[in-house]
């Protein structure tokens, strides 16, 4: 059964891996490890021979990756595609090699072209080149599907490629160096309030849209897939809705309690233009669908940093 196999989630403390690290737990998990910075650094081979051989995995759940905001992705394309390629290549193909019984790969959003065709469907994957601002990234983790297929093809290798939009939720990234939106646009808020700012300046015009897929939801759907899908065609998981940046931003700012005025820097990019998944293939392969609508995953979020954080001074 399922929750009796040797787990190896990597990444798993980082922000979606406590949350599947949960989830695993609340379904009977009871053999899972973490595979994740300092003790492994999964940008080296010699420690991800080490990591095989020390928790001896029977699943792999790939979650570790080098990620961040436009800003990010501007200022560091180069670690951003060696890094996450690097990481993937060389964790399937250990695992390969070892005969694990399934690896499960995380892909991304940033991964499909500019302007699919919205909801963008697993089979649009390869009509053009992504954004060129998240293209590094996103190229590299597409990769994983590559070498996913064609390790099935060849060798009979048993690894699945699952395609998340943004996340978000409670533990997020704050940091504003490397952050996403909604947590940037959280953190903005309060440092607002902090020091009774009159303005709250946001990145573009506001028009782009998003999709975004509460952590909880997205740790539930990896659990599925990772026990009942067993095939190489990739499978979108998220929450099936968009909201423009600006709409979004006006929420945040709602629940938050901020006063001022927005204002649009809009000499900054805006990013893909609309981003939203067709998620009819999880539902019809595995059986999920998201729970958790935009207004709740942020009011909990939102109440999880003003617990949390350390105002600025």
């Amino acid at each position: 059964m399922f929750k009796d196999k040797r787990l190896t989630v990597t990444g798993g403390k980082g922000f979606l891996g406590q949350h599947l690290l949960k989830k695993l737990a609340d379904r009977g998990c009871g053999r899972v490890s973490i595979a994740d910075l300092p003790e492994y650094d999964l940008t080296s081979l010699a420690d991800i021979r080490r990591m095989y051989e020390e928790t001896k995995p029977e699943i792999v759940i790939h979650l570790a990756a080098k990620v961040g905001g436009i800003g990010f992705n501007q200022e560091r394309p180069a670690e951003l595609f060696y890094d996450n390629l690097i990481m993937g290549a060389q964790l399937l193909h250990e695992g390969y090699i070892r005969k694990i019984e399934k690896f499960v790969a995380l892909g991304t959003i940033c991964a499909y072209p500019k302007f699919t065709p919205v909801p963008f469907r697993e089979e649009d994957l390869w009509i053009g080149y992504p954004e060129e601002t998240n293209a590094p990234y996103g190229l590299a983790k597409k990769m994983m599907l590559v070498q996913s297929q064609a390790y099935r093809r060849q060798y009979g290798f048993n690894s699945i490629f699952l395609l998340p939009v943004n996340l978000y939720g409670p533990g997020d990234n704050f940091n504003p160096q490397s952050s996403h939106v909604i947590p940037a646009l959280i953190k903005k808020c309060f440092d607002a309030l902090d020091n009774n700012s009159a303005t709250l300046e946001v990145w573009g015009t506001g028009t782009a849209t998003r999709e975004f897929f509460y952590v909880e939801d997205a740790a539930e759907a990896i659990c599925l897939a990772a026990e009942f899908y067993n095939k190489s065609e990739p499978v979108n998981i998220g929450a099936g809705f968009e909201v423009s940046i600006r709409d979004l931003t006006e929420l945040i700012v709602q629940i938050t309690g901020f006063q001022g005025k927005i204002v649009w820097d809009k000499n900054k990019p805006d990013g893909q233009p609309r981003r939203m998944l067709d998620t009819g293939k999880a539902w019809k392969e595995f059986g999920f669908k998201a729970k958790t609508d935009l207004m709740t995953g942020l009011s909990k979020t939102i109440a999880w940093y003003k617990n949390n954080r350390h105002p600025c001074r």
